[in-house]
């Protein structure tokens, strides 16, 4: 994958989650994507930080959606 795609992909994943946040009204927790301060329109960084990133960012929402159907899950229990 070139650097123009992934800083396309990771355009992306980062509105995927500002429209999660949104629909869930939560915030997602990805200590380690802010870490790294590598955001889409960083074109300056290196096609390795923004793959990084991409990970990064994937992880944070896939935790936090998993978090949140366990929850969902557990109220459905109850």
């Amino acid at each position: 994958m070139r650097k123009q795609e992934l800083i396309h992909l990771h355009s992306l994943l980062a509105q995927v989650q500002v429209h999660y946040e949104e629909e869930s009204e939560t915030e997602v927790q990805h200590d380690e994507y802010a870490t790294l301060g590598v955001k889409p329109t960083s074109i300056h960084k290196s096609k390795t930080d923004h793959k990084d990133a991409v990970f990064a960012l994937a992880d944070g929402i896939i935790n936090d959606m998993a978090a949140e159907s366990d929850e969902t899950r557990t109220l459905a229990a109850d």
